[in-house]
């Protein structure tokens, strides 16, 4: 099947969905379009609750859809024809606004308190969406992520080293790694974003906290030699090897996986994936055996520790067109009892309150809140002000970099001019 053919084959499907959500007899089907798999995290969580209100309400049905690739590209051909899904998955913050704008997103603050449970979220994931989407919250905080270096502990005492605080301390313990034959860092390529990261992660560190704020603001540019010096800071690390080979072919899955099998002794990623290390099906090295560090310092940078990467996961946005009073009793049911089932099936933090804390929180998910609590200053990744447009280009772009195919200069200047 072309690309076409699919495109309209789901454009069919969709609008089918969303016509049956207003069908004969009162019936309302809510239709979940999403990137991920249904059986993790807070997709899982939804699709449960769903379902559980489901029995009990005879004219309500529930669609999940997942897995999706080409988000970006299929959003656009279903809001063109206003046929956007119940809730969708959308990971450029410019193109929701744009939607809302529309009357193609909802205002979930107006309609959390209409229903009576905007205090069900928590203040800090509520802040950082509306600072996401121009002073409104559009997108459902259904995770609290910090994110920084997940890392083997046993590898790193067998090697007689010390958790990182400075970024020389852990290229210095990389390098050491390489030699014994370990690969120092899980990562995938082929995703793109978790490369972009490392970068961002390093120009916050040298610039503070507010780097991609002035960027935003248009009063500091990318082409500034501290961008320039992160830039070439992630590519040293791939010209070194310490990603291991072919990190542009390297799936999601699988650098999960690299890192839980015991195969590489870092692992830069969001607190999103306690779901996983808490799994031991996946993971075959243990909850003991895992720490976890910040984005270390760098040389005469202004950021610190206590400065974090902080995010409420991909956002999730509701169509305002199909937000009647059945969605509104759905929401209700789900998101209320939201926080406690993902805390207690998944020991999952997310931007909702939890009111019932199970007897036994995973160890992992303790240590994650802990460090959470230390935040003093949260800064959003690398392309959360970026244009869809500009988001490509960092994007793909980076596969380049790393394989010293661009130069950070070069790099850095395509993406400036992306911004415009």
């Amino acid at each position: 099947m072309t690309k076409t053919a699919r495109c309209t084959a789901v454009t069919a499907l969709l609008l089918g969905a969303a016509l049956s959500s207003a069908g004969a007899q009162g019936r309302k089907t809510v239709v979940f379009l999403s990137s991920q798999n249904e059986d993790v995290g807070y997709t899982r969580v939804i699709s449960e609750l769903s379902r559980e209100y489901q029995k009990t309400h005879p004219n309500f049905a529930y669609q999940y859809q997942g897995n999706t690739t080409e988000m970006t590209q299929k959003l656009q051909l279903l809001a063109a024809s206003k046929s956007l899904p119940t809730l969708y998955s959308i990971g450029e913050p410019a193109f929701l606004q744009q939607l809302a704008r529309q009357g193609q997103a909802t205002d979930l603050e107006a309609t959390f308190r209409r229903l009576g449970i905007y205090n069900q979220l928590n203040p800090v994931a509520v802040d950082l969406n509306k600072k996401l989407t121009g002073g409104k919250l559009l997108g459902l905080p259904l995770e609290l992520n910090i994110e920084g270096f997940w890392y083997n502990k046993k590898l790193f005492a067998e090697s007689g080293l010390k958790e990182p605080r400075t970024w020389d301390e852990m290229l210095a313990a990389a390098e050491k790694f390489r030699q014994r034959g370990i690969q120092p860092f899980a990562a995938s390529g082929q995703q793109k974003w978790p490369l972009t990261r490392l970068m961002g992660g390093y120009a916050v560190r040298k610039l503070g906290a507010d780097a991609m704020d002035r960027v935003k603001a248009g009063t500091l540019k990318l082409t500034d030699p501290a961008f320039v010096e992160a830039a070439r800071a992630v590519q040293d690390m791939g010209q070194k090897g310490y990603f291991g080979r072919g990190v542009n072919t390297i799936d999601y899955d699988t650098a999960v996986d690299t890192f839980l099998g015991g195969k590489a002794a870092m692992f830069y990623m969001g607190s999103w994936e306690l779901r996983t290390f808490n799994d031991p099906a996946r993971n075959k090295i243990g909850v003991g055996n895992i720490g976890f560090f910040n984005t270390p310092l760098v040389r005469g940078g202004r950021g610190t520790l206590n400065d974090w990467s902080i995010n409420t996961g991909l956002t999730v946005a509701v169509n305002q067109s199909q937000n009647d009073a059945a969605l509104g009793d759905w929401m209700r049911y789900v998101f209320a009892n939201y926080a406690n089932r993902a805390m207690g099936d998944l020991g999952m933090l997310t931007g909702f309150k939890v009111t019932k804390m199970p007897a036994n929180v995973p160890a992992l998910t303790t240590l994650t809140q802990q460090k959470l609590n230390t935040a003093r200053k949260g800064y959003l990744w690398f392309e959360a002000y970026f244009s869809a447009k500009a988001t490509a280009v960092s994007q793909d772009n980076v596969q380049l970099l790393v394989t010293g195919d661009l130069s950070p200069e070069e790099y850095l200047a395509q993406l400036q001019a992306a911004l415009r």
